[in-house]
């Protein structure tokens, strides 16, 4: 298998999806075949549930809290650490996963595109998103100390807009001209869909070299210059060769 190559003249973006974290124990949606309790993912994950019943809402993501708290980040984790340390700011970790165990492996470097199960945000104020690893199991509303609102986990919901400043900064990241050359991998995600599907593609717009790593191939697996078969846990520690 042909090396990626990270040297002094490479800057790396990386993306994962909900594939890396399944190899560590955590459950994906598609895993619980998008039902929850016999609701509907919607009901507990889209704005909509949320106006409709923040009790149920606030269940769901208290025992995602517990189920994830233990959770340990795996080899492929570990091996994203290592890029990181070798490339510096010349790194940068995008991930779709939520439950934060790329910071807990050791990673600085990370954009939580979807947001993050341990922080909390105000639902009717402007209030900073803050830590929080507290659990509501019966189903109780936390308040906000700001203004008395309703709290709620700081997730991007379906049929919600990315944070604006997460997708600058990878673009700033893919455009940067410092005479490095740009290498994206994705790893656990389908390269099929967004944002993997366009991030490739705007890569490949500026001369890029790509690469997917993922049990299974994607539709559009031939957008990426390397695919690598394989669960990313046993992929990525070997995948690398730092120069």
């Amino acid at each position: 298998m042909e090396p990626l190559v990270l040297d002094s003249k490479t800057r790396l973006l990386v993306l994962t999806g909900a594939g890396v974290s399944a190899e560590s124990g955590v459950p994906t949606f598609r895993g619980m075949n998008g039902l929850w309790e016999n609701h509907p993912v919607e009901a507990v994950a889209s704005p909509q549930g949320f106006e409709a019943n923040p009790g149920l809402v606030w269940r769901f993501y208290s025992q995602r809290r517990a189920g994830a708290a233990d959770v340990k980040p795996n080899p492929g984790h570990d091996a994203l650490v290592r890029w990181e340390e070798h490339l510096g700011d010349r790194f940068l970790l995008a991930t779709q996963n939520v439950d934060g165990l790329h910071t807990k492996a050791g990673s600085r470097r990370v954009v939580d595109m979807h947001g993050n199960l341990f922080r909390t945000k105000c639902a009717d104020c402007q209030r900073a998103p803050f830590a929080d690893t507290s659990v509501h199991p019966s189903g109780t509303v936390p308040k906000c100390d700001s203004c008395g609102g309703r709290l709620r986990p700081d997730i991007v919901w379906f049929g919600e807009m990315l944070d604006p400043n997460d997708l600058a900064r990878i673009g700033e990241f893919i455009s940067r001209k410092d005479g490095t050359r740009l290498v994206f991998l994705a790893a656990g995600t389908s390269g099929a869909v967004w944002p993997a599907a366009g991030i490739v593609d705007e890569v490949r717009s500026v001369r890029g070299d790509t690469w997917l790593v993922n049990y299974e191939s994607a539709a559009n697996t031939e957008r990426f210059h390397h695919f690598v078969q394989g669960m990313s846990g046993q992929v990525l520690p070997t995948l690398a060769k730092l120069v």
